[in-house]
């Protein structure tokens, strides 16, 4: 849950009237909001399974989503959505799983790094599984991003931990997501796509949770909700950047939340600074970042040729 290049309904939102230094504003303070996620998952997610730590902080945020669902429980669902809603809540609630155990045992900047794989999924999900397009264009820019997998991995070069597979598992996971949440964003409003996302992924992983469960302290509990508190925080402020500045410019800003992970990580945490994970992560960046960028003058074309 660190990259959001595009907010969490997984869809490119409309900019209404351009500002883009207001947009990198918003995106450096999304930044600071998902690092802050990062780091109280990591102090409060200790000693306890990562469902119940997930279940708890989701159950959180529900608080804030129960306007949209009451309104949503009011006019229903559009006519079949319960399937697509039901696959993407299982693969979110894999994703969160995965991505609580990593967060415990991964340095913060690894995780961070990682996680900007799941743009890169999603592009080759939505090739592989709903037949868009791949140019050689972003094929090569897919396979720099996926260089720079292997050089923040470096495997061969040290032994790979439970916590990597299990991130990886994660960026698969929430990649995939993204793509059933691009359809769904198709048929029902961007607030009942992400209302209904915290709902069913609450309900899934409230079995595994009680399965699992160790009575929490008030600390712990506390902590998780602050959790919710700021990804609530992150997925509005993130919202606000694409309301009023394109991708291409908002993007590139996403390489500082590594940076501050790193620099977190050695503060707090006493994580050593790995140089490796910053340039792996850069070149994933930067390989976003032109995928992002292509996408915008393709779709920017039709439109000049339509107001011509």
């Amino acid at each position: 849950m660190v990259y959001r290049g595009q907010a969490d309904l997984g869809v490119t939102l409309a900019v209404q009237s351009r500002n883009d230094l207001a947009g990198i504003a918003w995106m450096v303070v999304t930044g600071l909001c998902f690092v802050a996620v990062n780091a109280l998952v990591k102090v409060y997610g200790q000693g306890l399974p990562s469902a119940q730590s997930a279940f708890i902080r989701f159950l959180f945020g529900l608080v804030f989503l129960s306007p949209v669902l009451v309104r949503t429980a009011r006019r229903g669902l559009p006519p079949g959505l319960i399937g697509p809603f039901a696959l993407r809540a299982a693969l979110h609630v894999l994703a969160v799983i995965l991505w609580f155990y990593a967060m415990t045992r991964l340095p913060i900047a690894e995780v961070t790094a990682i996680g900007f794989l799941n743009p890169i999924v999603a592009t080759l999900g939505a090739a592989a599984l709903l037949g868009e397009t791949l140019s050689w264009r972003r094929g090569l820019a897919i396979g720099v991003a996926l260089l720079g997998v292997l050089v923040v991995l470096r495997p061969g070069m040290r032994a790979l931990e439970v916590g990597h597979l299990a991130q990886i598992g994660a960026a698969v996971a929430f990649g995939l997501s993204y793509l059933v949440a691009r359809r769904l964003a198709q048929r029902a409003p961007a607030d009942v796509v992400v209302a209904m996302m915290a709902l069913t992924v609450t309900v899934g992983l409230a079995p595994l949770a009680f399965a699992v469960w160790v009575p929490p302290s008030w600390e712990q509990v506390f902590g998780l909700g602050l959790v919710a508190v700021f990804a609530t925080a992150g997925h509005y402020t993130m919202t606000r950047a694409f309301a009023v500045a394109p991708l291409a410019v908002t993007q590139p800003v996403t390489f500082l939340q590594l940076i501050w992970a790193s620099l977190l990580g050695m503060a707090l945490f006493a994580e050593p600074f790995d140089p490796m994970v910053l340039i792996g992560g850069g070149m994933m960046i930067a390989a976003i970042s032109y995928i992002t960028w292509r996408e915008a003058r393709l779709n920017a074309a039709p439109r000049q040729r339509r107001s011509q």
